[in-house]
């Protein structure tokens, strides 16, 4: 199948590791062309190479940007008007809150997740909108998690926010498919990346056991009986955001070998 995503120009934030890195590397390896954004300038330019060395050198930019200010995210799009001459598709990734129970988080820390896991997703999408309006074309990802779906216990801000997410997700959704602008949201159930280990670990840790013990039991949960790889997320990101997608948007996906038990 013929993605069309050849020349494509695409922004990914958080995207100097993990599933972000993996969704750019996707995109590039289809011919589009890429800015990725992260806070750290050293990962983001490793990144950047090897996505460049992966993808027979094709265009890959990148703009360091904490997606918790405001500034940064007005530099982003300024970095990619300059540099890619405005946005095709935009891919919203950002680091997972906290974990913690209801109790155990504080207004700061609601602050904190409300700014990074929400509130920069509306800020990006506000400034993609008019290039993607324009030209009456567009494709919005918004990456959340599985607890859209199923609620996980001790992480009660992705709880909460990544559901705003999907509010806000499915709103603009049926605003702007009158424009040919697609909006959906997915969430990773246990893809193996950074993240995922660090809860693991924080398990085992409560649970007074082994990491491995931990993700053991984790398998036996999915039916497909191993932990996803990102390349297999980045692979629905980039049909989702491609001309191949012609008519789904304001869905709610999760990518997650058959956990989750809820519809």
């Amino acid at each position: 199948m013929n993605l069309g995503l050849q020349n494509k120009r695409v922004i990914v934030t958080a995207s100097s590791k993990g599933l972000g890195k993996a969704t750019a590397l996707q995109f590039a390896m289809e011919g589009a062309k890429i800015l990725l954004s992260s806070r750290n300038e050293e990962e983001l330019k490793t990144t950047a190479e090897e996505i460049k060395a992966a993808s027979n050198n094709q265009e890959v930019y990148y703009v360091v940007c904490d997606v918790t200010k405001e500034d940064d995210i007005n530099r982003l799009f300024e970095t990619a008007s300059a540099l890619l001459g405005g946005v095709d598709i935009l891919v919203n990734n950002a680091g997972g809150p906290s974990p913690g129970g209801f109790s155990q988080v504080t207004d700061e820390d609601w602050n904190t997740a409300f700014e990074k896991n929400l509130l920069s997703y509306i800020r990006t999408i506000r400034l993609a909108l008019p290039y993607m309006k324009e030209q009456n074309f567009g494709r919005i990802v918004n990456i959340s998690s599985s607890s859209t779906k199923e609620v996980i216990d001790g992480l009660i801000l992705s709880n909460t926010f990544r559901l705003g997410m999907v509010g806000l997700s499915k709103s603009i959704a049926r605003e702007y498919a009158v424009n040919n602008i697609l909006i959906n949201t997915v969430g990773p159930g246990r893809i193996q990346t950074d993240r995922i280990t660090e809860l693991d670990q924080i398990a085992a840790v409560k649970k007074n056991v082994s990491i491995n013990e931990i993700q053991a039991g984790n398998k036996q949960m999915i039916p497909a009986g191993r932990y996803g790889e990102p390349a297999e997320f980045a692979n629905i990101i980039a049909f989702l955001c491609s001309e191949a997608n012609t008519y789904m948007t304001g869905q709610n996906l999760v990518v997650d070998g058959g956990m989750l038990k809820a519809l």
